[in-house]
């Protein structure tokens, strides 16, 4: 099987803890990402202002954050959709 490379295009919070996130598989979700935040590199996440400062990684293509911390697109993509 030839499958593509999952990519996340586009990340927006829209509230605490929950990402509208548009893949490069044409799928655009909301989802809580906190079952995600586990270990010491998440824990600054737990801080709703700080989970705001996500972005795009442009060279992995996933979401990212200024302390280093990403979560991989397969792992957001299996999340349960709240729309």
């Amino acid at each position: 099987m030839n499958e593509e490379v999952l990519h996340v295009l586009e990340a927006e919070v829209v509230k605490d803890f929950v990402l509208k996130i548009r893949f490069s598989d044409g799928t655009v979700k909301a989802v809580d990402v906190r079952p995600l935040l586990t270990g010491p590199v998440f824990t600054p996440l737990l801080d709703p202002v700080f989970f705001a400062q996500v972005a795009i990684d442009p060279l992995a293509q996933t979401v990212v954050w200024p302390n280093g911390a990403d979560l991989a697109p397969e792992a957001l993509h299996d999340l349960v959709s709240l729309e």
